[in-house]
């Protein structure tokens, strides 16, 4: 392509980019939809309004050529879905029963790299663990392999409500493990002390697909959130398997396995919820960890589980903006679930801020050494090591498409791990037309931690 585009022959759109929005143009009649999970399927280049006096069902005027958004649920519907959930437990008492026969309890809670809505909730929720005093009562964040919070960061996750009402507030401390014994896989457990020393287990978190565990929530709160980092190597070093998929529940290993553990190291009580591109809560499950993980898996999956008819020549996606594209570690994710939407020799363009740069020390180190792309795909079945899967899925991906990301990361430290820097998303879609030809088709996925494509 050379020259301007005809703005009447462009399409624009925007992807979020950490806590802001980057825009670009594309030509009308390359787009061949944006993937929205709260469309429930793809946006036609048909369903695009040049008509801006048109209202959008947000009730804003819609700009020409912008993709319709869906108006989400209001707080307080947000409130009465919590409420319902609670009062409606799948499969086991009310949380307030629980509690009202227990000394303490802990309420694991997910991290800053996290999408989840947790100041939402966790209010409503402590009011149903009532019966024990604030004091009995610790917010224990489930950091897995990543960083420790700063105070700041539990206040922007817990809100005001909660650290005012005197409930403990606790990073997961992976020194602090007791052993509770192994799955039938092989997988040693041992898990943070004080979970393992409180009379109530309460697992909270969001359902949305993960590229091997299947679904996150239900059980993956406490492996990996809150076990030690053996524990977590053994899991995650099934997910070579052809089953450890996103959307795949049934006789995937990795999910098998982190279910098994919940049911050894004991998981009293669950509370998921399923949330909107703006983390705004659009169902939600409680109960038992099992039964009520698998009824919001099934809500997830009939929003956000999207075919195409084919793969397209470029993909364009975004991970959803912060924290979803803190670091590339995080931003990844995206890679793996739009992997099926782009073609052998297809070009996705990574909008991903990065502003924590990669994010995980063994992920840095294995993506510094990586020669050839098939040389780290071979890598990871030696010697499987977490951190290194992450690298090694962006090999594997690299091996059959061209990876052109847009971040804040240094332009040579992209260029080292095999990918091709641009300074903005205009700038990677012409390039990539350029490789994929005038004609080529392009799918737009704005929020692609949030769904799954596939052909």
């Amino acid at each position: 392509m050379s020259g301007a585009m005809d703005v009447a022959t462009t399409v624009q759109l925007g992807l979020p980019y950490g806590d802001g929005e980057v825009r670009f143009s594309l030509p009308r009649a390359n787009l061949l939809g944006v993937i929205e999970a709260r469309r429930g399927g793809a946006c036609e280049p048909s369903d695009l309004d040049d008509d801006a006096s048109r209202e959008a069902p947000t009730g804003r005027p819609a700009p020409g050529d912008e993709y319709p958004v869906a108006a989400g649920p209001t707080p307080a519907e947000e409130e009465a879905e919590i409420r319902r959930a609670l009062a409606e437990p799948i499969g086991a008492p009310r949380l307030g029963e629980l509690a009202a026969l227990a000394s303490s309890a802990v309420v694991v809670v997910s991290d800053v790299t996290r999408p989840v809505p947790s100041y939402k909730f966790l209010p409503i929720l402590i009011e149903e663990l009532r019966p024990l005093p604030p004091e009995a009562i610790t917010i224990l964040f489930a950091l897995g392999s990543h960083r420790r919070q700063t105070p700041a960061e539990h206040l922007a996750l817990v809100g005001e409500d909660v650290v005012a009402s005197g409930v403990r507030l606790l990073d997961f401390d992976r020194e602090d493990c007791v052993p509770c014994g192994a799955t039938s896989r092989g997988t040693p457990l041992a898990v943070s002390r004080t979970y393992a020393e409180t009379d109530l287990r309460v697992a909270t978190g969001s359902i949305d697909y993960h590229a091997f565990a299947g679904f996150s929530g239900g059980s993956k709160a406490v492996l990996p959130g809150v076990c030690a980092s053996a524990s977590i190597q053994a899991n995650h070093g099934m997910l070579l398997a052809e089953t450890a998929h996103a959307g795949v529940l049934m006789g995937n290993p990795v999910r098998e396995d982190m279910d098994e553990a919940g049911a050894i190291i004991g998981i009293d009580y669950l509370f998921n919820v399923i949330i909107d591109d703006e983390r705004r809560i659009v169902g939600a499950v409680a109960g038992e960890f099992l039964a009520a993980h698998r009824a919001g898996c099934a809500l997830h999956d009939a929003r956000c589980d999207l075919r195409i008819d084919a793969p397209a020549d470029v993909v364009v996606a975004s991970p959803g903006g912060a924290p979803k594209d803190i670091d590339l570690y995080q931003a990844q994710k995206t890679l793996d679930n739009v992997s099926d939407a782009v073609r052998d020799g297809g070009v996705v363009v990574l909008a991903a801020r990065c502003e924590d740069g990669l994010g995980h020390p063994v992920f840095e180190q294995w993506m510094a050494e990586m020669e050839e792309p098939a040389d780290l795909v071979e890598r990871i079945r030696r010697e499987f090591v977490v951190g290194g899967h992450k690298a090694a899925a962006i090999a594997g991906l690299l091996t059959r498409v061209s990876l052109f990301l847009v971040s804040d990361l240094p332009d040579d430290l992209v260029t080292d791990m095999r990918m091709t820097p641009f300074a903005t998303v205009d700038d990677a879609v012409t390039a990539a037309l350029q490789r994929c030809g005038d004609d080529a088709g392009v799918l737009v996925v704005p929020h692609g931690v949030r769904v799954t494509v596939r052909d």
